[in-house]
Formats: C-alpha cells, structure tokens, sequence
C-alpha cells in the first residue's frame, strides 16, 4: 500500500479548517486541500486527485452525506475512502454514516495533535 499523501478536506467553517490544515500538514505532513463547501469540492476536487477525503456533516447547502453522494458520482472519485468529521458521534449515528459509505468517523472536536494519525489510521484500515 502507498503512503497517503493527499487529504481533501471539505469544512465551512474557518477556524476549524485553518486548525485541521495546520495539523494535517505540520503534524501529519500531507498536503492538504480545504473547500468551503460542498458545491467547491465536487469542481475542484477531481484535479487535486484526493486520496482520502474528510467531510463535515453540517454544512450550509450541501451537507456532508449530499457531497459524499456527489463526490461518488465522479469515477475517478467513487472508491477514495471517506470520514466524517462531527461532534455526532452516538453508536447509531456513526452506524448511519457508515452505511453511507463512510469507512470512520472523527469526532469534533479533535485533538490537532492526533488528527494526522487518526486519519492515517482510517487510511490503514
């Protein structure tokens, strides 16, 4: 298995993204690309070629469950591995995510010191 190097991160609110990135990038060392939205992700996101994607669930708009729908859609898309990242985290509501296609759920808030590896773990699995 290759080494993952490419994380999408599709978050609306600033302050979350400018900490996930940083703690993505200095602590994790990836490159990280943010969107603001789910419409932004489901242009962009083809080219910058993600090889995990991380998805906020409330989203103004397109919500998270509606963007992963959309980023499946898109063939060079449909089988990069997805978590959602949310302060929902009861047994049932990861279950739901799951049966949408989620491998894992990152609760919010996460620890930026062990977001990297949370994420390299949902990567391994």
């Amino acid at each position: 298995m290759s080494t993952l190097q490419r994380v999408m991160y599709v978050e609306d609110e600033p302050d979350i993204q400018a900490v996930a990135k940083l703690a993505l990038e200095l602590v994790g060392g990836f490159t990280v690309k943010v969107y603001s939205s789910g419409e932004e992700a489901l242009r962009e996101a083809e080219a910058f070629a993600p090889e995990l994607i991380l998805l906020d669930v409330m989203m103004p708009g397109m919500d998270g469950p509606t963007t992963l729908q959309a980023l499946r859609g898109l063939p060079s898309l449909a089988t990069v591995p997805v978590a959602f990242m949310t302060a929902k985290v009861q047994p049932a509501e990861v279950a739901h995510y799951k049966t949408l296609g989620a491998r894992d759920v990152i609760p919010k808030p996460f620890d930026p010191m062990t977001l990297a590896s949370q994420v390299r773990a949902i990567w391994e699995a």
